[in-house]
């Protein structure tokens, strides 16, 4: 594929997850993923019982879906470029599959849509049913949440899943383009195995606690370096990168989490709102660290900015891609 032709993938899939998401009723590659990850650690359960041998093969199952997704995803798009230059519309298809495999590995439009389905109630008064969706989306326990509660709930999750669901796939996206012969879907799509063995056993709760050991680490290093740079674009976009840095070096590393701390305490700074505080999950309190100053109180304005602040971010990168994709081809 040309590079013309690969710049214009990314921008395709990218506009596809704005204007489209993920069709509710499509195979989702992320639902592939997730069986097999079912299918590959129920006889580890079955038949290792030590805490070593399960580690081991949580390792294996790691490197194994993630270089499997990113392999059969590349399967798929070499298939094609190397059909027939006579095959009917085979550039059209070309283009078409990977920015459809592409858009699949983009959560934009999705975190704006489970936004806005607890928004809908909880503008209109009805706790209970804001409640109830907002379980759909969170880990924590939602039956006695307040409305400020709710409201910071929102906002943690889009702020966190700014960076795994949108901002790391696209930076691989982008850096498949700089590796011959290997190109966006492949990298885009290993990261999104890496980041859905880490939400479906990247626990240290049992019974994961060893077999999604690696998991869990492996999404944390992969992600590390696309957070940092989400969290300086985010300190560009508001104006005040110096307060907005400053803020994040003082509070997102009391965060347990290397990268989720860091995009959601940048969002945190940049609209001068405070997360963080006590969640319970299980009927267990747990206080995580506040991030962020208490300047603004958490509204829908305030939602609408951070998801605002997110698409800028991808339209920068984006631009900045294409931008330098270009003259290195002149």
């Amino acid at each position: 594929m040309s590079d013309i032709n690969s710049m214009a993938v990314l921008a395709i899939a990218a506009f596809l997850d704005y204007l489209i998401g993920d069709p509710w009723n499509w195979i989702h590659p992320v639902q592939v993923m997730g069986w097999a990850i079912a299918q590959l650690t129920r006889p580890v359960f079955r038949y290792l019982r030590a805490p070593f041998s399960q580690k081991l093969a949580g390792i294996l199952l790691g490197f194994g879906v993630v270089i499997g997704s990113g392999f059969t995803s590349w399967s798929i798009v070499r298939a094609i470029a190397v059909l027939p230059g006579s095959f009917p519309l085979h550039p059209i298809l070309d283009i078409a599959v990977q920015s459809i495999l592409l858009a699949s590995c983009f959560a934009a439009r999705s975190l704006r849509r489970a936004a806005k389905d607890v928004l809908d109630p909880l503008e209109g008064g009805d706790l209970p049913t804001a409640r109830g969706r907002l379980s759909q989306y969170v880990g924590r326990d939602t039956e006695q949440l307040s409305e400020s509660e709710i409201w910071r709930a929102i906002l943690e999750t889009i702020t966190e899943n700014a960076t795994d669901g949108v901002t790391a796939p696209l930076f691989y996206a982008i850096l498949g383009l700089a590796i011959p012969g290997i190109g966006s879907v492949p990298l885009a799509i290993a990261y999104k195995a890496a980041s859905t063995l880490d939400s479906t056993i990247g626990y240290r709760e049992a019974p994961y606690t060893d077999i999604g050991w690696f998991s869990a680490k492996f999404e944390d290093f992969l992600t590390w370096l696309p957070c940092r740079l989400t969290v300086l674009t985010i300190a560009l976009l508001s104006k005040q990168p110096k307060r907005v840095l400053k803020i994040c070096r003082r509070d997102a590393i009391h965060d347990p989490s290397p990268n989720a701390g860091w995009s959601e305490c940048a969002y945190a700074a940049a609209l001068g709102v405070q997360l963080g505080g006590i969640n319970r999950y299980r009927g267990q309190i747990k206080e995580k660290p506040k991030l962020g100053d208490p300047i603004h109180p958490i509204t829908s304005d305030t939602i609408d900015a951070a998801l605002q602040m997110t698409r800028f971010c991808i339209f920068l990168w984006l631009g900045l891609a294409i931008g330098i994709g270009w003259m290195l081809r002149g």
